[in-house]
């Protein structure tokens, strides 16, 4: 089914419906469009940083400490 159809056919429904559940479908419309929003801010955020090579001084740094240095293991 096409975006277009689904809309439609959405339309259609909510023309039935009285006022108060139109607009309830309008809120969750609203909810499930700032939830992708952030979905894909998210994923660009992901996508920068991923791509990003600002902490790849990280992968040359030594290891400062060893598990020589520990004075205590917790195994717990």
């Amino acid at each position: 089914m096409t975006k277009q159809a689904i809309i439609k056919r959405t339309i259609d429904v909510i023309n039935q419906l009285p006022e108060e559940k139109a607009e309830e479908i309008s809120l969750f419309a609203e909810f499930i469009k700032k939830q992708y929003e952030e979905h894909q801010v998210t994923q660009g955020i992901h996508h920068l940083v991923t791509d990003s090579q600002g902490f790849e001084f990280l992968k040359e740094e030594e290891d400062l400490y060893s598990l020589a240095d520990l004075k205590e293991v917790y195994n717990g």
